[in-house]
């Protein structure tokens, strides 16, 4: 809701040169984060001194003056500025204040201290300064949607203090702004809330949780004695039953009242207020049928609790001008005439008669509900008349009092059950939807029905029945959604307040007639349309009557059950008090700890009080990280850390009995820094962390066994040269200094080598935090360039590694031999033709393992022979290179390494050995590398072992390094030359598994030295995870790109990559297939989970795609049938024969391939009709996801060419008010000639006679048959279909047809009322012509058990 800005502060015109200028100040509260985005606004005359100003800003926030600063906000920093004297007596205008704009201030901490909040009520403040919020109503104008009425924010201290009107305002809970404007009616009704407050709760009878009475008798406790702006309705909405949901539903408040008061009246029973709802709410009047040839009268007698006035009379354009107006208009009666007329008892025929109401009896408390909410046949939307109406502040009702019924000499009778009793029925049950006896539908759920209620029966009044007008509840907005307040005279002061939620304000009677509606000006029929969206919706008057007329109770005056509540509420607010002050004075800061067990980062938030010790804060700490069991308390401390930087501040050596609010610079909602809960070794000592230091986390490298340390941190100064530097290192990590070399890794993999000794840290690049790798060895990878270095490489490796969680599915692993074999014996016709093509020969000469090896043998050894040239360091790589294999965990492990090495070495020469052949393969890069497995014989049998660790090189070469490390596992291919300047298609699944790394004119690698790290060991899941499951803790490179990862889990799956899917399993367990084998994983991150499933897995250019069936005919003609795969280059009567089998085995569906097509589908519109000899990718566009139809044909296929044109079309019966189904029109061109001759031939309307229009919208273009005979372009004057307006240039245009000469069907107002139901219905179930779709609204129901029940529907 957003509050009018009218009441605001903001600068008058000054109507008179000689008037004193004033000075608009605009006043940010910048001491909470919860009232920095409020503004004051402040219009003060220019002589107004500073201090008078600080007394208004004081007033305005509810702090107490002198406890707050106001320094300049005009765009200056006020951290420099001078706040200004809350005692000077300067005028605004010495002040450098500037008359006639806007002056910014900022309102902020006084001696690093918050203000204190006022608590006492500011019943002194003058009441001519209007509250801050608070406007009578929302701009005139505004439009009315519920999107603008969203309750706007208030700081926690604005709502401590009570308005300076003395009322309490209510918390709107999201949108329960109607709930607010009826219960301050009720709470401001003297009658309401004294008998309320008379009523005694019971708590051993019932649950006060579940007493609306007794929730409602609190709630008018606080809203009388509570010295706060606003109170929440929480307690009252729990009582009804409701949750937090009912919260963002918004009703109407005259059936809130209506549902309230029947729930009321069933709490009530048998207590002394049994009968209040109707000794003031309740009215009578008579409901009657007069024959105007007899005067015989049958009637019956109806009671009421609101009247409801139209604003307009059916079918009339003009409203009715007052509220007397409509009361006449309410009792006018009807004549009963022609097929009308009414069965008269005493003359026993139909006769001419009179219908209508008559009022016998006005209740206390007159209930007007003016009925601005209608619906329009028209759009069949609800909507709001704004019409004006006018209301007086008194209203005599005496003229619409019936006193004919005391001297009527005919003899009537009660309808209603024929009964006569002194000429008078009564009946609880209410025509014209004044009441209904049915709980459910009420809105009380209730176990049992209630009997009828006795109702009191007095005579017809004779007194004087003049009303005042004392509560009208407005909605601003429009029929889809809007804002309720109310505007309430209070009986003491006479006085008008408007209760716009937790803002109560002051207002006139001007702003009363405000609410009456209409437009300034005379728009015709079209007012309302341009009217204020602001109206009164319900209007309260109360009987004026002395010796009714009631006071509100003064506390002297309580009950005593009421003056124990209101000390309990006390109590309670003091206690609040209390609270709230210790929330002032409390420090809230993040806390974090490394566990020193765990290793974990734990995280947490310290609430400490300002005045606690940092000695007492430690200890709170220590106890709220759980470290009792763990380590002494005198082994924790507190530091100043900064997490985004992982930097340790400062420490607070000596300062154990300084306050905490000292230490952290006084109380605030925010703090720029964190803590730190460190702890140390029994054995160790705390290190001194001073301000100005960086820190320095050193990891130590050991090149020997490839290891990197975990960190070890010390403290520097960025004035340190690298060699003092260095020497402060050896004293930490006890290595020498002569050979050590310092890398520092200023971000993420930017590696740099410390090598000049003379510079210092901070001309190096260090910064607050900062990360080094520390190696001091004998060897001499130091003499090579660091980026050749070992060094280098092991860093860059442990910069990329991730660990990823592998769950493998249930089949336990097979051996490669097993699977040479299946392939060998021709289970996979695939694999076979992929072998021929890998061998670069034709599919009919497939040679055997033995002649590839025999042939290759010579290319081999001038292979290797040209490596061991090639390597920097050929004979150390030699040397070294059986030992360093033994350090790598791997199956091979058990097989004689030089046959290992030989292995590779084929494995290797077979897959670069003809590099041309890799241009014409169709298939995914896991093939090509899997296939492997018949050249390398058993070079990746899964042994026992369960563990691969290895290093593979993104080339397909060998590479001996300096080293000694070699490639171990081969995982990618290089782009040849042929292949290089293909387009890849990143929507499939891609071959090229390799790194995008370019080529250079010889066709090596520039990235050949890149090393991709690969570690898979077996891991111990929770339970749940399922028998024969299995979980792989893999440690990889994440350069590596999907395709080598899957080559890699293939030993531990035991079928080839091309036959296992792999699917990232996201937060919420929701898993997506990762299909992209030329994407690395870089998208992955530690710990993130992986799902191995079996199945075939997509190779280049194959795609997935969802076939539907389309059906024209058919209510929702889109039905999605099954998933399938097409690829690249096949045609599409080569899709259709696969589809075959399996529309017979998944859906049931025998087809033969001649009778279906495939079609475009786009969204579930039909398009191009795909002819059997297109080609995907050549003809057809293709890619991930794809979506097509499939269409049943009645016959054989029509469409043979792509000129032809495949239409839809439908014939429109005007005389029967219905549509032919759809029919397939094939045509040789686009003209339109040839289009109405199709159309004659298979409707036999005569050519001149024939029309047509193309559908609107989304297939299948429906329309309502009221609206299309008039509503499409029928028979456009254009000689071919891709013009305007038709556009037809592809198939599956819908078009109707007509014959011009048929005519319309006529229908009577009862046909097309129903014919337009019928067609609202089935349009808004296909989804067309619905412009807007409200959420389902739930039913108003109040649950007196407390709750809604379970099993019952409550909609």
């Amino acid at each position: 809701m957003v509050p009018g800005e009218e009441n605001q502060l903001v600068p008058k015109e000054i109507e008179n040169a000689a008037e004193e200028p004033r000075v608009l100040c605009i006043i940010q509260d910048t001491t909470n984060s919860k009232t920095v985005n409020e503004r004051i606004t402040l219009n003060l005359p220019a002589s107004t001194p500073v201090r008078k100003l600080f007394e208004d800003v004081a007033n305005k926030v509810g702090y107490i003056n002198g406890t707050f600063d106001l320094a300049w906000g005009n765009g200056i920093n006020t951290a420099d500025t001078v706040p200004l004297d809350h005692t000077s007596d300067k005028s605004l205008l010495d002040a450098n204040f500037e008359p006639g704009k806007k002056n910014y201030l900022h309102l902020t901490d006084k001696d690093g201290e918050q203000p204190q909040i006022l608590l006492e009520d500011s019943s002194n403040v003058d009441d001519s300064v209007h509250d801050r919020f608070v406007g009578p109503l929302p701009r005139e104008g505004s439009v009315g949607s519920s999107s603008d009425y969203v309750s706007q924010s208030y700081s926690y201290s604005s709502i401590l203090n009570k308005s300076e009107t003395g009322y309490v305002g209510l918390v709107n809970q999201a949108m329960t702004c109607y709930l607010n404007s009826l219960l301050q009616t009720l709470f401001m009704t003297p009658e309401f809330r004294n008998a309320l407050y008379k009523w005694e709760f019971e708590e051993s009878e019932e649950d006060p949780v579940t007493s609306i009475p007794y929730q409602l008798q609190r709630l008018f406790v606080l809203l009388q004695t509570s010295k706060k702006r606003a109170i929440e309705t929480t307690d009252v909405t729990r009582s009804f039953g409701w949750d937090s949901s009912e919260a963002w539903q918004q009703h109407d408040v005259q059936e809130l009242c209506r549902v309230m008061f029947d729930a009321l009246e069933q709490k009530w029973k048998q207590t002394e207020q049994a009968d209040l709802i109707n000794e003031l709410y309740q009215g009578k009047l008579k409901d009657y049928v007069r024959c105007l040839e007899c005067g015989y009268e049958g009637w019956r007698i109806d009671t009421y609790l609101d009247i409801p006035l139209v604003i307009r009379p059916y079918g009339s354009s003009q409203a009715f001008a007052s509220v007397e107006e409509a009361l006449h208009a309410f009792i006018q009666p009807e004549i009963l005439d022609g097929p009308n007329q009414y069965f008269c008892e005493r003359c026993k025929k139909k006769c001419d008669a009179r219908k209508g109401l008559r009022f016998l009896h006005f209740p206390y408390l007159l209930t007007l509900q003016l009925k601005r909410f209608d619906f329009d046949y028209t759009t069949m939307h609800r909507i709001k008349l704004n019409d004006r109406m006018t209301f007086p502040e008194e209203l005599d009702m005496s003229t619409f009092i019936d006193v004919e019924d005391e001297k009527s000499p005919q003899t009537e009778s009660c309808t209603d059950s024929g009964a006569e009793n002194e000429g008078s029925c009564h009946s609880d049950q209410m025509s014209n939807d004044f009441s209904n006896d049915d709980g459910v539908d009420e809105g009380i759920c209730l176990e049992s029905n209630s009997g009828t209620e006795k109702i009191s029966k007095p005579g017809l009044e004779k007194n004087s029945l003049i009303y005042e007008l004392f509560s009208v509840m407005v909605h601003s907005g429009s029929a889809a959604g809007g804002h309720y307040y109310a505007c309430i005279k209070s009986f003491n002061d006479e006085q008008w307040y408007s209760f716009n939620d937790q803002h109560v304000s002051r207002i006139t009677q001007e702003d009363i007639k405000k609410t009456h509606g209409g437009s300034s000006g005379s728009r015709g029929y079209y007012s309302s349309a341009f009217a204020s969206s602001t109206n009164a919706y319900m209007l309260i008057y109360r009987l004026k009557d002395p010796t009714r007329n009631a006071k509100f109770l003064e506390v002297d005056e309580y009950p005593e059950h009421i003056k124990n509540l209101v000390q309990r509420e006390r109590e309670l607010e003091e206690q609040e008090k209390r609270q709230r002050e210790i929330e002032r004075n409390t420090c809230k800061i993040k806390l974090f700890c490394l566990h020193p067990v765990k290793q974990v980062m734990m995280e947490n938030k310290l609430e400490v009080h300002k005045d606690k010790t940092l000695k007492e804060a430690v200890e709170i700490a220590y106890k709220m990280m759980d470290l009792e069991e763990v380590i002494p308390l005198d082994c924790c401390r507190l530091v100043k850390y900064d997490e985004f930087h992982d930097y340790l501040e400062r420490s607070y050596e000596g300062e154990e009995d300084t306050p905490m609010g000292l230490l952290l610079g006084g109380v605030k909602s925010t703090y720029m820094f964190d803590l730190l809960l460190e702890t140390r070794k029994p054995d160790q000592v705390f290190q001194s962390y001073k301000p100005g230091e960086v820190m320095v986390k050193v990891h130590a490298v050991d090149l020997k066994a490839e290891t990197v340390d975990a960190p070890i941190t010390v403290r520097a100064y960025l004035n340190q040269t690298v060699s003092e530097f260095k020497q402060l290192i050896s004293k930490v990590v006890h290595l020498p200094v002569e050979t050590m070399r310092i890398v520092l890794e200023r971000c993420y993999n930017d590696l740099r080598l410390l090598g000049v000794p003379s510079k210092t840290l901070k001309a190096e690049g260090f910064f607050r935090s900062n990360k080094v790798f520390v190696e001091s060895s004998e060897t001499l990878d130091y003499q090579v360039a660091f980026t050749d270095s070992h060094l280098w490489k092991l860093l860059d490796r442990h910069a990329n590694t991730i660990r990823l969680f592998v769950l493998l599915p249930e089949q336990s692993p097979g051996s490669y031999s097993k699977r040479t074999a299946y392939q060998k014996a021709g289970g996979d016709s695939g694999n076979v033709d992929d072998d021929c093509e890998r061998v670069k020969g034709p599919v009919g000469s497939l040679k055997s393992v033995e002649a590839i090896l025999e042939e290759s043998t010579e290319k081999l050894k001038s292979l290797s022979l040209q490596q061991q040239q090639d390597g920097d360091n050929g004979d150390s790589s030699k040397s070294t290179e059986t030992s360093d294999f033994e350090n790598i965990e791997s199956p091979l492990n058990e097989r004689d390494s030089s046959t290992s090495v030989d292995n590779r070495e084929l494995e290797q020469h077979i897959q670069t050995s003809d590099p041309e052949n890799f241009q014409s393969e169709e298939r995914s890069d896991s093939d090509v590398n899997n296939d492997r497995s018949t050249s390398s014989v058993d070079s990746d049998i899964l042994s026992s072992s369960h563990s691969s660790d290895t290093l593979c090189n993104a080339d397909s070469a060998q590479i001996p390094l300096a080293n000694g490390l070699d490639s171990h596992s081969i995982t990618s291919s290089r782009r040849t030359k042929a292949n290089e300047g293909k387009k890849e298609t990143w929507d499939t699944a891609e071959e090229d598994s390799g790194t995008d790394s370019e080529y250079d004119e010889s066709g090596k690698s520039r990235g050949e030295m890149q090393y991709m790290y690969f570690k898979a060991d077996p891991y111990a899941a929770d339970e749940g995870s399922g028998e024969g499951h299995k979980w792989l803790m893999v440690h990889v490179d994440k350069r590596i790109t999907l395709a080598a990862f899957k080559q890699h889990l293939e030993p531990f799956v035991g079928v080839l990559s091309s036959h296992f899917k792999v699917f990232r399993v996201y937060a919420s367990n929701q898993e997506f297939e990762s299909v992209r084998l030329n994407e690395t994983l870089s998208s992955f991150s530690d710990d993130n989970k992986i799902t191995i499933r079996l199945g075939r897995a997509l190779k280049k250019g194959e795609y997935r795609v969802k076939v539907y069936q389309l059906l024209v005919n058919e209510q929702e003609p889109c039905k999605f049938l099954l998933d399938a795969v097409f690829a690249k280059g096949m045609t599409v009567r080569q899709s259709k024969e696969e589809l075959v089998p399996q529309l017979r085995e998944q859906c049931g569906l025998e087809l033969s391939i001649d009778r279906f097509r495939l079609r475009k589908k786009t969204w579930k519109n039909p398009g191009t009709v795909f002819l059997d000899y297109h080609i995907y990718e050549e003809d057809i566009n293709i890619s991930s996801n794809w979506e097509v139809f499939l269409e049943v044909l009645d016959g054989i296929e029509k469409m043979k060419s792509m000129s032809q044109l495949a239409l839809l079309s439908r014939r429109w019966r005007p005389s029967e008010m219905k549509l032919d189904p759809f029919q397939e029109v094939v045509l040789e061109s686009s003209s339109v000639d040839e289009l109405r001759e199709k159309l004659t031939e298979i409707s036999g309307i005569p050519l001149e006679d024939l029309e047509f229009a193309k559908g609107r919208g989304t297939f299948p273009c429906d329309i309502s048959v009221l609206d299309i005979h008039q509503d499409l372009d029928w028979n456009p004057k254009v000689s071919t279909l891709n013009v305007w307006p038709l556009y037809i240039c592809d198939d599956g245009a819908v078009i109707f047809y007509r014959d011009k000469t048929e005519e319309v069907m006529e229908l009577t107002d009862e046909q097309r009322n129903e014919l337009m139901k019928k067609e609202s219905s089935r349009l808004q179930k296909t989804g067309h012509r619905v412009t807007y779709s409200p959420r389902k609204e739930k039913a108003l129901k109040i649950y007196l058990d407390g709750a809604p029940n379970k099993d019952l529907t409550q909609d």
